[in-house]
C-alpha cells in the first residue's frame, strides 16, 4: 500500500495501491470489448441502481471463468490492472497459441505455467474439480453449477476452504463464514485472490469515487416528504421514525431475502 504525504486536506488520509504486482500496462487488444455506461438503469431506462453514473471510460476485459481448455498447459504472461473488478487479472499464453485471461490468484508470478485439468497438482493457480482437491485447501473462483464457470470468492482477497466431502457434496466455507454444499463436479481454482491490501483503500476525497462513476449520496432526513418517508419537518429532525428506505422499506437488520430451492444448500448462514 502507499501512503500519501498531506500536502492538502484530500490527501491527508489517501491511501492507495502501489501496484508493484502489476508488470504491464497495455491490455491483450484481442481480449477487449467496449463497455458502454448504464448509469444504474436497466432496458426500460429506470434507475435500479441508484447513485451512479459518470466516471472514466472503461473497456471490458474477457474472463476466462470455465477454465475450460482441459489438459492444455499455459504460461503466465503479465500481471495486469482491471478497472472493472477489485482483483488483478493474469494473461495466459496457451501451448496451442490461445491467449485468456483469468482472474490473479495471490501468489502468481510471470513464467509460471498453470493447467486445468483433474490430473493437476495442486498448486496455485490450477484448476481441478472439487473431488480431486484435498481437504483443508484454499480456493477461489467456484462454480455454482458444472461447466457454468466460476460464480463464487472471484472479489480480492476472497478465498474459500474446503472442509469435508460426503456423497456427492462438498462442504464449502466462504469468506462470510457460511458453510454451503457444492457438487463434487464443480470447479474451483487453487490459492487465495490476489490484491489482498484491496480494503485498505481509503480514496482520500469525493472526486475519486466520481472517478469510479459513483455519485453522492443525500441523506433521507435531509430530503422533503415528497422525496424520502424521513424528509421534512421544522429544523433539522431526526425523522420520527425508523430507519426506511424512499419506498418505505425498513433498512435495519429487516430480513429481505426471498426463500429459494437452493437455500437448502446452505448448511450454516453468514450470522
Amino acid at each position: 500500500m502507499k501512503e500519501y504525504k498531506p500536502i492538502t486536506a484530500a490527501r491527508r488520509f489517501k491511501v492507495g495501491s502501489n501496484f508493484e504486482e502489476i508488470t504491464t500496462t497495455r491490455p491483450q487488444k484481442s481480449l477487449l470489448r467496449p463497455l458502454s455506461k448504464k448509469g444504474g438503469r436497466n432496458f426500460q431506462g429506470r434507475i435500479v441502481v441508484r447513485h451512479r453514473g459518470g466516471g472514466h471510460k472503461r473497456h471490458y476485459r474477457v474472463i476466462d471463468f470455465k477454465r475450460d481448455k482441459v489438459d492444455i498447459p499455459a504460461k503466465v504472461a503479465s500481471i495486469e490492472y482491471d478497472p472493472n473488478r477489485s482483483s488483478r487479472i493474469a494473461l495466459l499464453h496457451y501451448d496451442d497459441g490461445e491467449k485468456r485471461y483469468i482472474i490473479s490468484p495471490s501468489g502468481l508470478r510471470v513464467g509460471d505455467r498453470i493447467i486445468s485439468s483433474e490430473k493437476a497438482e495442486v498448486k496455485i493457480g490450477n484448476t481441478l474439480p472439487l473431488r480431486c482437491i484435498p481437504e483443508g485447501t484454499l480456493v477461489h473462483n467456484i462454480e455454482f453449477k458444472p461447466g457454468k464457470g466460476g460464480q463464487l470468492v472471484r472479489t480480492a482477497g476472497g478465498a474459500a476452504q474446503i472442509l469435508t466431502k460426503e456423497g456427492n457434496y462438498a462442504s464449502v466455507k466462504l469468506s462470510s463464514s457460511e458453510v454451503r454444499l457444492i457438487q463434487l463436479n464443480c470447479q474451483a481454482t487453487i490459492g487465495q485472490v490476489g490484491n489482498i491490501d484491496h480494503r485498505s483503500i481509503q480514496s482520500g476525497k469525493a472526486g475519486r469515487s466520481r472517478w469510479l462513476g459513483w455519485r453522492p449520496r443525500v441523506r433521507g432526513v435531509a430530503m422533503n416528504p415528497v422525496d424520502h418517508p424521513l424528509g421534512g419537518g421544522e429544523g433539522k429532525s431526526s425523522g420520527g421514525r425508523h430507519p426506511v428506505s424512499p419506498w418505505g422499506q425498513p433498512t435495519k437488520g429487516y430480513k429481505t431475502r426471498r426463500r429459494k430451492g437452493r437455500d437448502r444448500y446452505i448448511v450454516k448462514g453468514r450470522k
